[in-house]
């Protein structure tokens, strides 16, 4: 998505433009309150037809809802105070094909409280090198606010909010949890599993296409419908 609106902003203002964002997501994962920021753009320019040329040229599979001049010191990624993802799983016998961009499909019945059980060993502070990729050298300890199950219809959503992620981190934990929620993982392990710093403990990576950034907070409130 990134690459995409930087290329579109090029051919709108004749040059190259770098943009910043809130929070990089995998190919395939989808994003409803995504914020971005390009230093470059001059304080003179209309901002309502750069937001409708944007549109034209994106739509529909990426649309800009807002435009505004921002604080020469804010940044989409740094100034944001938390992230807020849903995975969705559609856990039903049958596939819904209106569905199916947009969620995991899991033909078996989830065991939804043995899953939220094991979500709330990972709620904290934690170094969570076993939930996601890491670089040599960088830190891995991340502070997750929410990490919680519930079902809404047919779907369940696995609402997962935090001061930032590592790579792959959400996808990591909803795939350990459906583990759990099949009865292959139970709840108490998770503990062993962060203090083991291993990717091999935790479950697999969850497909990208279920996963959605709903949100980012700044000092001012959320980019998008934000947790309640």
């Amino acid at each position: 998505m990134q690459g995409e609106v930087e290329q579109a902003l090029g051919r709108l203002f004749g040059r190259e433009l770098s943009s910043v964002c809130a929070g990089r997501t995998d190919t395939g994962v989808h994003a409803l309150g995504q914020v971005m920021n390009v230093p470059d753009v001059p304080g003179s320019t209309d901002l309502v037809r750069v937001m409708d040329a944007l549109n034209g040229m994106l739509g529909p599979a990426i649309s800009i809802s807002r435009c505004e001049f921002a604080p020469d010191d804010f940044s989409a990624r740094f100034s944001a105070r938390s992230r807020f993802y849903v995975y969705a799983i559609l856990d039903t016998p049958v596939p819904d094909p209106w569905l199916a961009p947009s969620s995991l499909w899991h033909r078996k019945p989830l065991d939804l409280e043995a899953m939220n059980e094991a979500a709330g060993h990972l709620v904290g502070h934690h170094d969570f090198s076993s939930f996601g990729r890491v670089a040599d050298g960088a830190p891995a300890d991340r502070n997750l606010f929410e990490l919680r199950c519930s079902r809404d219809g047919k779907v369940i959503k696995i609402r997962a909010r935090a001061n930032a992620f590592i790579q792959q981190m959400v996808r990591s934990l909803v795939g350990t949890l459906v583990y759990v929620g099949e009865g292959r993982m139970t709840p108490d392990e998770m503990p062993a599993i962060l203090g083991g710093r291993d990717r091999s403990l935790a479950g697999p990576v969850a497909p990208p296409h279920g996963l959605c950034l709903v949100a980012v907070e700044y000092d001012d409130g959320w980019s998008g419908p934000g947790p309640r």
